[in-house]
């Protein structure tokens, strides 16, 4: 057996962020009352998703700290609403925060596959996610017990896709590089970032995307197909 440490990505690889981020939303957006500007509730996320995804990637490229990302999300859809002050805007940003971490939506497949590599690797979360919700998104979505550790970019002071968050991965759980397998749906953060570390890649790709620069070691686009390669 080739691989004997696996590094997982959590947010849209095993834990349905898409979903439950958009069923927490439409929460925020009942209880602030979001209508008094927006049309529908379709309309705020048409506008929220974007900036926010762009504000991640400048997260992941060390454009922007992490404060910066959580005030900025969220004023920029709540400030036509009036409300820009950055104490309430981190109190909102708290309130979405805390409502993701009792979410339970895993991707389809997710358990399954976790009962089936359990036995036979060390599996470890690996995400630029935030250290005071991904602990207990892992416990409260029952996911926790498959896993020896959780590894946060906040940790390394670095986020994927960059070498040293995967250097770091290694060093911290004691395994080799070419033992090791990132598993994630980000091609930026994952696929890339791992590739670039020397470390095989599985590439979670449902949408079915072309890849750019370069052929993964392994592409999937269900989860249960992992089964096949490990």
């Amino acid at each position: 057996m080739k691989y004997k440490n696996l590094f997982i990505d959590l947010d849209d690889t095993l834990w349905d962020t898409y979903h439950n981020n958009k069923e927490c939303l439409k929460e925020l957006y009942a209880d602030y009352k979001m209508d008094r500007h927006y049309a529908s509730f379709e309309a705020f996320f048409a506008i929220y998703m974007p900036h926010n995804e762009e504000l991640w990637a400048k997260y992941r490229n060390g454009e922007i700290d992490r404060q910066t990302l959580i005030i900025d999300r969220f004023r920029y859809v709540f400030r036509p609403l009036g409300i820009e002050d950055p104490k309430e805007i981190l109190r909102i940003n708290n309130d979405f925060l805390h409502r993701t971490t009792l979410q339970k939506r895993l991707v389809p497949g997710a358990i399954e596959l976790l009962e089936y590599l359990r036995p036979n690797y060390r599996m470890f979360i690996l995400s630029n996610g935030f250290r005071e919700v991904q602990s207990l998104k892992l416990q409260n979505s029952g996911l926790a017990p498959y896993f020896d550790r959780l590894i946060l970019s906040e940790d390394a002071n670095i986020q994927k896709p960059h070498k040293g968050i995967f250097d770091y991965a290694l060093v911290n759980t004691n395994s080799r590089r070419n033992e090791s397998l990132m598993i994630g749906d980000s091609w930026d953060a994952d696929i890339v970032g791992a590739y670039q570390s020397r470390i095989d890649q599985i590439w979670f790709n449902p949408k079915d995307c072309p890849p750019k620069g370069f052929i993964p070691t392994f592409t999937v686009k269900k989860l249960d197909e992992i089964k096949n390669i490990l």
